[in-house]
């Protein structure tokens, strides 16, 4: 038996200012900290090239990604005071785009839609 699938993973990528990693990187376990208390999050990670940072993160459905941005807003306040958003992706089902299309308006994300019958859905436990 398959759920649905409404996964949504969201694909942001930073470039922290000279000088400011070890900053950026002290951020990084307050924001884990934040999504221990997120019922939709599915992982939660940072990653680290050079000065780019990328956050790997999935939740359960759009609801609970724009539940997550409203959880972190402060905490990503204070990390775009030493770093830049260079890309923002979101990878979901064409019906949980729709209902992230307008709430995610202001940040300007890329959207891929994933295609039916060309990924594998979420087995029920």
């Amino acid at each position: 038996m398959f759920n649905a699938d409404t996964c949504c993973t969201l694909v942001p990528y930073f470039e922290v200012q000279d000088g400011q990693l070890d900053a950026f990187k002290a951020l990084g376990p307050k924001f884990v900290e934040r999504t221990r208390n997120e019922a939709g999050c599915v992982h939660y990670a940072f990653s680290f090239n050079g000065h780019t940072a990328h956050c790997r993160e999935g939740y359960v459905n759009a609801e609970a990604l724009l539940a997550h941005l409203q959880n972190v807003g402060e905490l990503l306040g204070e990390a775009l005071k030493i770093a830049k958003i260079t890309a923002l992706e979101v990878h979901a089902p064409a019906s949980e785009i729709e209902k992230l299309r307008a709430p995610m308006a202001s940040l300007g994300p890329k959207f891929f839609a994933l295609e039916p019958g060309i990924r594998r859905a979420m087995s029920a436990a």
